[in-house]
């Protein structure tokens, strides 16, 4: 058989197909390793476990609770008063004189009667010893006067009776001298001596006339010695100086052996029994407590120093008001022992009586204006009238009163203060949140809610 010409037989060196197969397999090895790569991540992820798409819970607050008790109750007004007293004795000295003792103390509680100071008393002693000589020197002026009188009085009729025999010496010298008898010498001397007698008469008659004048007079000098005597016993009297009521010593301003003047200043106290409170009622308040005071007469207050507690009443509101209210006047009903003047006081002030009044810790309420009650498990919000405040007993003395239609007895009022309070927030109270708790298959003692969020022991498997 023949070839044909155009047939070409080449000839190919064998280093050639070597290195065509290097090529080959330095270009598919990647492919592969990458294909095996895909091939695996496919078996995992198709032999995976399914896992269960996780569920969302709504978080749930524990919170205490209290049940509502609407009741009658009177809300207390908080005051800030001043214990002051209208009879501040300030006792001084009642004249000149030196202390010889000072018998009390600053802030010594002194009975009525008790001394406190003591002048001495040489310095009272010769002034009244001067006034009383001169009362007994005018006394017996005047009794001089009465004993001059009735002797005037009886010497006033003897010369009167002289005259009238000078007077008929007169006459009959006249008549001699009619007849010619009788010397002009003799007559003249007879109406001299008539004359003179009848001065004497008038000056006698007038010193009768001036006799209840000088009288006048004399009894005058003794009225004004005899209350000079009388101040200086009275300043002798007032030489102790002793306390006129119950009451404590403020201040004392003398020592032993001070030389002290007329109306200075030795001690001061105050008596306990007229103490009473200053206190500014705000202006809102005081239309309200003015017709309660004239219903009532007193309003019943309250005020605490320490573990002591005082009782007072408002009985009078001041006759002038300010800006910013007007001031209440308390008495101090409670033993007033533990007060002094000037103290600064807190007071709760009894308003009147509110009904339908449900009383909740502080912290229940959001606002000033709104609480939350507990129903289904979730908060629901209530608008209240907060009605003032109330102190009580326990852990809790202060609370708060509200008001409100929509709160009804025995429902549950979340006293746990929630930054996050919204209605509609599910919670649960304290004693359920042990409950779930607790482990099973054991009993154990939790807590079940009382009206006031407090713990009662109950048992639960």
């Amino acid at each position: 058989m023949s070839r044909p010409s155009s047939a070409r037989l080449e000839y190919r060196p064998a280093n050639d197909c070597s290195q065509s197969v290097r090529t080959a397999v330095k270009f598919l090895l990647p492919i592969l390793v990458l294909t095996i790569g895909v091939g695996a991540f496919q078996v995992l992820k198709s032999t995976k476990p399914a896992q269960t798409p996780p569920q969302v819970q709504e978080r749930v607050w524990r919170v205490a609770v209290e049940r509502a008790v609407p009741q009658r109750l009177a809300p207390e007004l908080t005051l800030y008063g001043r214990v002051e007293t209208p009879d501040l004795l300030r006792a001084t000295a009642s004249a000149a004189a030196w202390v010889t003792e000072v018998a009390v103390e600053d802030g010594q509680r002194v009975a009525a009667g008790d001394v406190l100071v003591r002048l001495d008393e040489r310095d009272f002693l010769p002034r009244i010893a001067q006034a009383e000589a001169q009362v007994a020197e005018l006394e017996a002026e005047i009794e001089s006067e009465r004993n001059r009188y009735e002797t005037d009085r009886l010497a006033l009729e003897k010369e009167q009776r002289l005259l009238q025999l000078a007077r008929d010496a007169v006459a009959r010298q006249e008549r001699l001298k009619t007849q010619r008898v009788g010397a002009e010498q003799a007559l003249d001397e007879a109406e001299q001596a008539a004359v003179q007698q009848a001065l004497a008469v008038s000056n006698r008659e007038m010193s009768l006339a001036d006799h209840p004048i000088r009288v006048r007079a004399l009894q005058a000098r003794l009225a004004s010695s005899q209350a000079r005597l009388q101040e200086l016993q009275l300043e002798y009297e007032r030489a102790t100086l002793r306390a006129p009521y119950d009451g404590i010593v403020t201040a004392v301003d003398a020592t032993e052996g001070d030389q002290v003047t007329k109306g200075q200043v030795l001690a001061r106290m105050f008596a306990l029994a007229s103490l009473q409170v200053r206190a500014r009622i705000p202006a809102p308040y005081q239309a309200e407590l003015l017709t309660a005071l004239s219903e009532a007469g007193v309003l019943p207050a309250e005020a605490e120093i320490g573990d002591v507690r005082l009782a007072l009443t408002l009985e009078r509101i001041a006759g002038e008001a300010g800006p910013s209210g007007v001031d209440g006047l308390f008495h101090v009903d409670s033993d007033p022992a533990a007060l002094r003047l000037g103290q600064m006081l807190t007071l709760r002030l009894a308003r009147p009586a509110r009904d339908n009044v449900i009383a909740v810790p502080f912290r229940a309420v959001y606002g000033g204006g709104r609480i939350y009650k507990l129903e289904g498990g979730r908060m629901v919000g209530v608008d209240v009238e907060t009605l003032g405040e109330r102190s009580g007993g326990g852990d809790d003395d202060e609370r708060l009163l509200v008001r409100s239609p929509q709160i009804q007895a025995g429902d549950l009022i979340v006293t746990t203060h929630m930054p996050n309070a919204v209605d509609g927030l599910r919670v649960e109270t304290l004693a359920e949140g042990r409950v779930a708790k607790a482990p099973p298959g054991r009993a154990r003692q939790v807590g079940a809610s009382g009206a006031d969020g407090s713990v009662q022991p109950q048992a639960v498997q």
